[in-house]
């Protein structure tokens, strides 16, 4: 088990850029059982514990219709993980790979994602299963999973192409 803060063995931490260039809106909060990063599941399980979604207002609406679908996709930001690490050992065991190589919450831009079983919604409430990040996480954005759409067509002559 890692612990916070550390750098393993083989591990390189770079200076991270003071500049930003996204401007990326908070759409709710993520409420989970887990209040450390030690506690919490490395993967979220669909026979995992229930857990709210929040939606802020004026977002509230865009719930509408989720429950069509049961899988979602939901994307948050891990706003208490490291962004400094580009070489990581994810198991500590001596090796190392680059951060784009594996999953880990350590990461420049810390985006995670989670697909997750639909349970309910009850007002500004989703209710899911699958969660796999800490309490008051925020919450960038929700989609259906994408495995439950047909793959698109493949282009045809006259369809737009890139430089067009």
């Amino acid at each position: 088990m890692f612990r916070e803060q550390e750098i393993r063995q083989g591990e390189v931490q770079v200076a991270v850029p003071e500049q930003v260039d996204a401007w990326l809106i908070y759409i709710g909060r993520i409420h989970t059982p887990w209040t450390s990063r030690m506690e919490c599941p490395r993967q979220g399980r669909h026979d995992g514990p229930l857990c709210r979604i929040e939606i802020f207002s004026p977002w509230v609406q865009g719930l509408q219709d989720v429950g069509l679908y049961e899988r979602l996709e939901v994307l948050y930001w891990l706003d208490h993980s490291r962004r400094d690490l580009i070489l990581q050992s994810p198991k500590s065991d001596g090796t190392t790979r680059g951060v784009f190589s594996i999953r880990s919450p350590v990461r420049p831009n810390p985006i995670a994602t989670s697909i997750v079983q639909f349970e309910r919604i009850e007002g500004n409430m989703l209710y899911v299963r699958g969660m796999d990040c800490l309490d008051g996480t925020p919450l960038l954005d929700i989609k259906p999973d994408r495995t439950l759409f047909s793959p698109l067509a493949a282009a045809q002559p006259g369809d737009f192409q890139v430089g067009d």
